[in-house]
């Protein structure tokens, strides 16, 4: 029986992605072009850069599956949330790309992708998701067929809270790795601790910081801010494995290629009795794979594919109805 192959695209934010991913599971390609600059994301610019790679990393992936377009069986994008202009990007092509090759497709919503793909690389079966990238930072888990947020931010994602202090840090754009590397030279500077029930909020933390940059060292500066976030983190995630009685904590988004915050998450599992896994660092970011995957599953349940879509600039992991 011939093998059906999905190949997804990716393009919410800063990454133009393709993955190629089989029916059963098996990731054969996962190329990407990250938009980087000083100055963050400027939308138009992003879309630009994005237009201006897609073809390339598609057949990229194309290449390194060995996968030809008579051996696609579906097309899926990255339908939402994101950023607008480069979600038209991706959408424009997958329909482009559809009609050429006469193949199905369907959106995606990449918040659900993320869970999904985690799922897939790790083998959990049922976890409290700590989903922390850009935009978001989220607590959720699958409860009757909708994955609940049991706890977010209440302004600003952790990975653009951070990137935000690295602009103003002069530490260029993504800004995380920086941080994660100045902070083992740093000691603690008291910041706000913001945890309000199950939510929390970044933006006293980034604001205090960017008020301190000319009095205190970056490298302080960088500890005390991972310290301080990371920790409550770890407070609304050890609450949600609680009122959940989940035994599985997955951590994933950009911000999951941290060291220390999966050290720190993975000392609270072990007095819980949890089993902790990060999703793996080649799918801590945003990339093409993790919507073939969530097209698959979607498929497979029944999910007709339609030409006539449109991008969801703002939807919801909760809005999304779990038939797979």
């Amino acid at each position: 029986m011939k093998k059906q192959i999905c190949l997804g695209i990716e393009s919410t934010a800063h990454t133009f992605g393709c993955g190629i991913v089989s029916f059963d599971g098996e990731i054969l390609a996962n190329e990407r072009a990250v938009y980087t600059s000083q100055e963050g994301m400027i939308p138009d610019v992003v879309r630009e850069h994005h237009k201006t790679h897609a073809d390339k990393v598609i057949n990229d992936a194309l290449q390194k599956s060995e996968i030809s377009w008579k051996e696609i069986s579906l097309i899926r994008f990255s339908q939402g949330p994101g950023l607008a202009p480069s979600l038209v990007v991706g959408k424009d092509k997958a329909i482009e790309l559809a009609k050429k090759h006469n193949k199905p497709l369907i959106g995606i919503n990449h918040c659900v992708a993320h869970l999904t793909i985690g799922n897939l690389v790790t083998g959990f079966k049922d976890p409290v998701y700590l989903y922390v990238s850009g935009v978001n930072t989220q607590v959720i888990a699958l409860e009757n067929k909708k994955f609940r947020v049991f706890g977010e931010t209440l302004d600003i994602g952790l990975g653009n809270a951070l990137d935000k202090f690295g602009r103003t840090a002069n530490l260029g754009f993504p800004a995380g790795p920086k941080i994660e590397e100045l902070a083992k030279k740093g000691k603690y500077i008291e910041f706000p601790y913001s945890v309000k029930g199950m939510d929390v909020s970044f933006s006293g933390i980034m604001t205090k910081a960017q008020q301190l940059i000319k009095k205190e060292k970056v490298e302080d500066l960088c500890y005390s801010f991972q310290e301080t976030s990371f920790s409550m983190l770890c407070e609304i995630a050890e609450r949600a494995l609680a009122y959940t009685n989940k035994k599985e904590l997955l951590l994933i988004g950009g911000v999951a290629a941290n060291k220390r915050l999966n050290e720190m998450l993975n000392l609270m599992c072990e007095a819980r009795n949890v089993e902790y896994k990060p999703v793996p660092i080649q799918y801590t970011g945003d990339q093409g794979a993790m919507i073939a995957w969530q097209g698959i599953l979607e498929f497979k349940a029944g999910r007709k594919d339609n030409l006539n879509v449109d991008i969801k600039p703002h939807e919801r992991t909760d809005d999304v109805e779990v038939i797979w």
